[in-house]
């Protein structure tokens, strides 16, 4: 077992306190979910039950992590709250899909990316932006190894936090902080030779500064266990959320499952579609910029409740490049002959004048100052200054995180934060 800065602190600190005991979980008055009814990960377009670890709630991993509840689940993993029986402290539990069931750059690239992060210099504030991975282990399965990650716990993703938020939108000093962390994560990971490439809300999440979340958490899963489907083989336990914590820790970012390296340009596809930049689609050789202009995008998501782009073909309904570039074109205009010049897949969408000729129309003209309207006045002109920094079409004319950083609006909104 690979143990990680906190790891080898945490081994170290037995002989301050004793370990924790074991705790039960034994209730038996828990729904009985039927087994002809799918359930969380059940539900997911290509599920194999083969393919996940059978995790139980109460049994211990690595011979310390013992598992409290199931907190959340998705297509390459299932995660868990945990006690860290060494530790004496609560932590989040990623168990993947079996090893040979991933290729085999997806089995180790996250874990291998948040090496890379550790070993960046202790002292920048970014480091503090960006989750930490406390530990990595194996399990075996029945049908094969799997990779563990051990993370400190998180309250919620901005996308859930949004979510339980009536305006759906957040506040602008709550923005402010959180594109602020964002960029310095951002910083950081550039220093760590990292792109991220998947920039969203959902992978921007809050700390917790409430150890009290998780022990109610732990007592509700002994006095009201989760409801569940008992199989032959495993059991398929039902999410259970945290409570909202009377302290929010600062946002960190998270999920660098589908990071780059930085020692080179890239030409493959990568970002979900409607953050998809400008070099990204033409097959521009990219590099750090793409997560800018990803952070650009994200703005209007989580302040206005709507996509910058939404890339919807007419003809189609469905995602295109052709359309997403099309609205791109009515926001800042046709992209400069420069960066037309370096793009592989310029004939696909522009004609050799450097005109779009895609087969789709161009939508009106539209500008950024009809798109907010959570600020005002000679704030809104210096939060649209700061957005206009980031969605360039040429990279090169970006700024970047530590220049985004020095930004009046950004530093106006976060003095106090």
């Amino acid at each position: 077992m690979a143990l990680s800065m906190f790891g080898r602190w945490a081994t170290k600190a037995i002989g301050i306190g004793q370990p924790w005991a074991l705790r039960t979980f034994s209730n038996p008055h828990f729904e009985r979910i039927p087994t002809g009814q799918l359930l969380e990960e059940e539900t997911l377009r290509d599920y194999l039950a083969t393919r996940y670890y059978p995790v139980r709630i109460g049994e211990v991993l690595a011979s310390r992590y013992q598992v409290v509840g199931k907190v959340g689940f998705g297509a390459t993993s299932t995660v868990w709250l945990a006690r860290d029986l060494i530790g004496r402290r609560h932590i989040a539990l990623k168990v993947f899909i079996s090893s040979s069931s991933l290729h085999r750059d997806e089995q180790s690239r996250e874990l291998t990316a948040y090496q890379r992060l550790e070993r960046g210099p202790v002292s920048h504030p970014g480091r503090q932006a960006i989750r930490t991975l406390l530990d990595s282990f194996i399990v075996a399965g029945p049908d094969g190894e799997h990779q563990c990650l051990v993370h400190p716990p998180l309250f919620d993703s901005v996308y859930g936090f949004l979510a339980r938020n009536p305006i759906g939108r957040l506040p602008t000093p709550v923005l402010a902080v959180v594109l602020r962390q964002v960029l310095r994560a951002l910083e950081y990971a550039r220093l760590c030779e990292i792109i991220h490439t998947d920039i969203s809300a959902a992978n921007v999440m809050f700390g917790i500064d409430d150890p009290s979340v998780f022990e109610k958490f732990e007592q509700a899963e002994i006095e009201t266990p989760t409801a569940r489907k008992e199989l032959e083989d495993r059991i398929i336990y039902s999410s259970r959320s945290l409570e909202t914590p009377h302290r929010l820790g600062l946002p960190v970012l998270s999920d660098f499952g589908a990071y780059m390296s930085g020692k080179e340009l890239h030409t493959s596809d990568v970002q979900p579609d409607i953050y998809r930049s400008p070099e990204v689609i033409l097959q521009v050789p990219w590099s750090y910029e793409i997560d800018i202009w990803n952070v650009g995008c994200m703005i209007l998501d989580i302040f206005e409740d709507r996509h910058l782009f939404y890339g919807t073909d007419p003809e189609h309904g469905v995602y295109r490049s052709r359309a997403h570039l099309a609205e791109m074109i009515a926001l800042l205009g046709p992209p400069p002959p420069t960066l037309l010049e370096r793009a592989s897949a310029r004939a696909k969408f522009f004609n050799g004048q450097g005109v779009f000729n895609a087969g789709i129309e161009v939508p009106p003209r539209f500008t950024l100052d009809q798109l907010v309207t959570g600020v005002e006045g000679s704030d809104k002109e210096l939060f649209l200054r700061f957005m206009g920094k980031m969605l360039q079409w040429d990279p090169k004319d970006r700024h970047t995180a530590q220049q985004l950083l020095e930004d009046e609006w950004l530093r106006k909104h976060t003095a106090d934060a």
